[in-house]
């Protein structure tokens, strides 16, 4: 397994830097398109349409990347202090039922935004013209990347020894 994880590593850190770059250039085009709604509405009493549903969806896209980033790079939300007050079993045991909760809650969200999006795929977003599954589409990627990104980390917390990660912890408490 650790072969395979070590064949596969350079992969998904192409993906992650892609998806962390695409988050990055959406949330810049998000900005123009509202400066430019701005702009419009109160320099050119002309507010264009099209602005706030496409910004929306921009935004869904850039949440939902950012997100898959944060999981694999460790830097999403989390109250750590009684698990660093664990021993370092438990604390690897605490690490996989995290990590198997976030895999499966980014598998439901693929899932059932699959659902949603075959559910709305015949309804049109009124200004854009789009399918109205388009707007579930950077749920049902966002929930993939997640539970893949999750899943990488789940394997590389179940195949490290237990006394690397009490080094971790020993490493941790002097800086």
């Amino acid at each position: 397994m650790s072969r395979f994880m070590r064949a596969i590593r350079p992969g998904l850190h192409w993906l992650s830097l892609a998806c962390l770059y695409l988050a990055g250039i959406g949330v810049v085009l998000m900005t123009l398109i509202i400066g430019w709604q701005v702009f419009g509405r109160y320099v050119l009493n002309d507010t264009p349409s099209w602005s706030e549903p496409l910004s929306l969806q921009l935004m869904s896209w850039f949440i939902l990347l950012g997100a898959a980033v944060g999981v694999r790079e460790s830097v999403h939300l989390g109250l750590d202090i009684v698990r660093y007050n664990m021993a370092p079993r438990v604390q690897r045991l605490m690490d996989l039922v995290s990590l198997g909760l976030i895999c499966g809650f980014g598998g439901a969200m693929s899932y059932y935004g699959t659902q949603l999006a075959m559910g709305t795929w015949t309804a049109r977003i009124p200004v854009l013209g789009w399918p109205g599954g388009i707007d579930f589409i950077p749920l049902i990627v966002g929930g993939a990347l997640i539970s893949i990104f999750a899943l990488e980390r789940f394997i590389d917390t179940f195949l490290a020894p237990v006394a690397a990660m009490s080094d971790e912890v020993a490493k941790a408490e002097v800086h």
